[in-house]
């Protein structure tokens, strides 16, 4: 593919700052040479930063499974397209060429319409990291159709939640699902989910752990039954550039979750474009990211960037401890993987046990290893590099949101000298600013700011599902006519770029944005709490931790401490998940709250960290006397 895949240093400006100068003369040419379209477009871009309205391609008709499947099958037909690697090493991995990859998304999205699904419905997908999972992905872009996958480790109430937002026609499970020595009843799950949800009409459910599960005629169906009668091959819908793709639920900071909303050229131009500088894929590469696509990394850069490129992409049903420590390098030596990426909490996680797991394995083949979900800590850097690249093999720290569809600022393999902790500089076509409190540009390095984009790029959400001013006010408000990430960040002297944490209330836990509103709102669900605030604090492996401080009704104060911690966690983990439980629970008869009713956040984090330097005027607040009672009541 002629991409502009950048070769070196001096290659690299060149093409940023053209990409600056001609944003949408760089974008079109991209797109022009390297997909297949119906139809070109108008005009490349058109865009109001201030009310949040952004279109790429206008007018442009394409269908995303095309390129990722169709257009291979002259030149890359036998070519293996997906690995599967199962959870438990013993079963064999799958090999699956883009020949049978187009047969079993053609036939699952014959099954979709025959089951009543057209373009624009809503469909659910609550699978384990299975084949299934990437087909029913696959075939939901192929007939029109917009996914919303919800990582199958959330609780029945916040599946409900997500499916309730976008009114999803149909839900797409498994009987259950593997990871490590559990399996996980994911059939019951949605069983639970759907007792309050009015708008599914079909439940098609994949049989993969052989777990008795309950039925419910005229709404669930087996799958592999329709499958086994479905034609083998389907004409792709013609999608208009702006057609809504995918909804994918992240975190909100004021307790309803956001369905962020993408949509199809522009998504599929920028997956397919920093997927393939960023990892620097050569033809015959096999490429692995251990994410779960659940996730934005799994659609962007397991499925579509991949796939977009003709790549071999690996799935992974298990986890990295399963059945020993050795099993990300026994799954990199056996598959001889040459792109890995991962999460700095496995890294974490898997530097703390005996460098003798990953030296009993063949690492050689690695070319790229590349860290995701959040910042990178120096430690994990410099074990990664030794023991996993073995100094040869690049690491790419990169930076990027669900909202922005793809990565933004990330080293270039081979390209930019890396440098621990920092995401170093944006991609072609990437413009990000840093801006003070008054909401002014801060020019210069050796600075530090909140992080904005001040140009729209081509794999931007579009908007929140059924909340544009959401959206606005969210992304937009904040610093008008730009993009805000959220993020604070610092600008070195030569112009890396090294992000230093939210600037808001959502608090990344091992790679996962968890708001603090939803996790409050369970705890504060139990008949014991009155009141609670959730920060996080720094984590040696989760790169956070959840600190709670909660306030108890009188019906709690007598109550055993110890249980009512277990209790209070076990709340979030129903309602949330396990991933939202608090590491640290501290009871205390007040918060720190401003005089409108606003809780000091920052001082509770400044508490919880164990610094109690600098608290700032607390004579405002309306409950002065409250930061001492709590500091001396810490964990």
């Amino acid at each position: 593919m002629s991409y502009y895949q950048v070769k070196n240093l001096e290659q690299y400006f060149k093409h940023y700052n053209k990409s600056i100068r001609e944003p949408r003369k760089f974008w079109e040419r991209i797109a022009d040479e390297n997909f297949t379209w119906y139809q070109k477009w108008d005009k490349v871009v058109e865009f109001d930063m201030q009310e949040a309205n952004i279109k790429w391609f206008l007018n442009a008709k394409v269908n995303i499974t095309k390129n990722c499947i169709d257009r291979h099958l002259a030149k890359r037909g036998e070519k293996t397209a997906i690995i599967f690697e199962p959870n438990n090493p013993a079963e064999a991995a799958q090999h699956i060429t883009y020949n049978e990859l187009y047969d079993r998304v053609c036939k699952m999205a014959n099954v979709l319409r025959d089951q009543g699904i057209k373009k624009g419905d809503r469909v659910c997908i609550y699978l384990p990291m299975i084949p299934e999972l990437a087909v029913a992905v696959l075939a939901c872009a192929r007939i029109g159709a917009i996914h919303s996958v919800v990582f199958a480790g959330f609780s029945a109430s916040a599946v409900t939640s997500r499916i309730n937002d976008s009114a999803c026609k149909m839900v797409i499970t498994s009987d259950g699902g593997f990871r490590g020595n559990k399996t996980i009843e994911l059939k019951s799950i949605i069983d639970e989910a759907l007792q309050k949800c009015e708008t599914v009409e079909k439940v098609l459910v994949v049989k993969r752990t052989g777990s008795e599960v309950k039925m419910k005629e005229g709404r669930d169906i087996w799958l592999q039954p329709l499958l086994d009668e479905a034609m083998a091959n389907n004409v792709a819908e013609i999608m208009d550039a702006e057609d809504p793709l995918f909804i994918l639920y992240t975190s909100g900071s004021t307790g309803k979750p956001k369905g962020m909303l993408h949509t199809t050229a522009g998504y599929m131009v920028y997956s397919a474009y920093t997927f393939k500088n960023i990892f620097a894929y050569e033809e015959n590469d096999v490429y692995w990211c251990t994410a779960d696509i659940g996730w934005i990394t799994g659609h962007s850069y397991i499925v579509y960037g991949p796939l977009l490129n003709g790549a071999t992409t690996v799935i992974f049903e298990g986890i990295p401890s399963y059945p020993d420590f050795g099993r990300f390098w026994e799954v990199i030596d056996k598959h001889k993987v040459t792109q890995f990426y991962t999460a700095p909490t496995a890294i974490r996680s898997l530097a703390k046990e005996n460098w003798e797991w990953v030296d009993k394995y063949d690492l050689s083949t690695l070319k790229v290893i590349g860290s995701v979900g959040e910042p990178i800590n120096e430690e994990a850097w410099h074990w990664y590099n030794d023991h996993v690249g073995k100094k040869k093999s690049p690491i790419v720290d990169t930076w990027w949101q669900t909202e922005t569809g793809g990565i933004m600022i990330s080293p270039l393999p081979f390209v930019t000298p890396t440098k621990p902790t920092y995401a170093t500089l944006p991609l072609p076509g990437v413009q990000p600013v840093l801006m003070d409190e008054k909401r002014n540009e801060i020019e210069g390095n050796q600075v530090v700011g909140s992080l904005c984009i001040k140009f729209p790029w081509p794999g931007m959400a579009r908007s929140i599902w059924g909340d544009h001013q959401r959206f606005k006010e969210t992304y937009f408000s904040t610093f008008p006519g730009k993009y805000f990430t959220g993020d604070g960040a610092l600008r070195d002297e030569v112009g890396y770029y090294r992000i230093t944490g939210r600037v808001d209330d959502v608090v990344i836990v091992s790679g996962h944005n968890l708001g603090t509103a939803p996790i409050e709102d369970a705890i504060n669900e139990h008949p014991a709490v009155a009141e609670s605030a959730i920060v996080g604090v720094p984590h040696d492996v989760k790169g956070n931790a959840l600190y709670g401080f909660i306030i108890l009704k009188e019906s709690g104060e007598g109550r055993d401490r110890e249980n009512l911690k277990k209790e209070i966690n076990e709340h979030i983990s129903s309602h949330i998940g396990p991933i939202a439980k608090l590491d640290k629970i501290q009871f205390v008869s007040g918060l720190p709250k401003t005089r409108s009713g606003k809780i000091m956040r920052r001082i509770l984090r400044k508490i919880a960290e164990g610094d109690f330097s600098n608290f700032g005027d607390t004579t405002t607040l309306l409950n002065p006397e409250i930061v001492e009672e709590i500091k001396e009541g810490k964990l």
